[in-house]
């Protein structure tokens, strides 16, 4: 089968809960790290994953490759399906964060508070990766209600199951 352009700038739906946690636990542990160690060129690191997310979902993210890959499938649990448009929202806020910091202590020597965004990012990371709270879905479905994001943006949110392919016979 062809791969093109299109399969490559897609994005997920639905989205493997147990995957995005484990990318959000890999975030937070960079995020800890560009922090604690000083390194303020990893912020660039970071940015690309969030782009590469946003952009390609797990295609193009090495993180989202090692998560999806390699590691939920070794973990001792099913598959938790959850809507692809608010996991992209949220990968968004991400970038935006990311890019800013990355831009701030690259671009203009600025890491005090290119860090502070950072540690907004280990906020929201842990939450998802440890509680499974995602601040950006639950923005997103605020933004919903309130008529900013369509609803046909997300109306097969609802139904997600309707794209599930049935288990292979065996």
């Amino acid at each position: 089968m062809r791969y093109g352009v299109r399969q490559f700038f897609s994005f997920p739906n639905p989205v493997n809960e147990i995957s995005a946690r484990l990318v959000a636990g890999g975030v937070v542990l960079m995020a800890a790290a560009t922090i604690i160690f000083d390194q303020p060129w990893l912020t660039a690191v970071i940015a690309y994953g969030f782009l590469a997310r946003v952009l390609t979902g797990l295609t193009a993210s090495p993180l989202g490759q090692l998560a999806t890959r390699v590691v939920s499938p070794r973990l001792p649990v099913s598959p938790k399906l959850v809507a692809g448009p608010p996991k992209r929202f949220a990968q968004g806020i991400g970038a935006v964060f990311s890019v800013t910091a990355a831009v701030l202590a690259l671009g203009f020597g600025q890491t005090t508070i290119a860090y502070v965004l950072l540690g907004l990012l280990i906020v929201a990371a842990t939450l998802e990766s440890v509680f499974a709270l995602c601040l950006g879905c639950k923005m997103f479905a605020v933004l919903m209600r309130i008529g900013v994001i369509p609803e046909e943006v997300c109306a097969e949110c609802n139904d997600i199951w309707s794209r599930v392919p049935a288990p292979a016979a065996p």
